[in-house]
């Protein structure tokens, strides 16, 4: 599995939000300039990011952006399916080698790999990213 670049920035922005959450809103021209992410690009995925909850925002002059809820239950794996969708195998071998025994086992493999990795992304909470 791959992560997008689009979910790597929802991360670093997450992140960065998270530990200048402080200091008050954050606004997302300072993480385009602090990590060099194209303005418009950031602020389709921090919409997508306030889409599923894991992010306020606030518009006007006094707006930006900070967490939707405590960094404790934020979990990584949120962050990432909120920007490319959700985690899953899209393996169809049994279906291309019409039922070929090895292919079930390829794909029940793939499919449990997939699944510890969700389990992974799951446990891995925000907060413990700040330690």
């Amino acid at each position: 599995m791959k992560i997008s670049r689009s979910a790597g920035y929802g991360l670093m922005a997450t992140g960065y939000i998270a530990q200048s959450q402080t200091d008050g809103l954050v606004l997302a021209s300072r993480i385009s300039k602090d990590y060099q992410i194209p303005l418009e690009y950031l602020l389709k995925i921090l919409q997508n990011l306030v889409r599923a909850h894991v992010l306020r925002s606030k518009r006007g002059p006094h707006g930006g952006f900070c967490l939707a809820r405590p960094a404790e239950e934020i979990s990584i794996l949120e962050i990432i399916e909120a920007v490319d969708g959700p985690i899953q195998s899209r393996l169809q071998l049994t279906e291309l080698t019409k039922n070929a025994p090895f292919s079930l086992k390829m794909e029940q493999a793939c499919s449990k790999a997939m699944q510890e990795m969700r389990e992974v992304y799951d446990k891995a909470r925000l907060a413990g990213m700040l330690r």
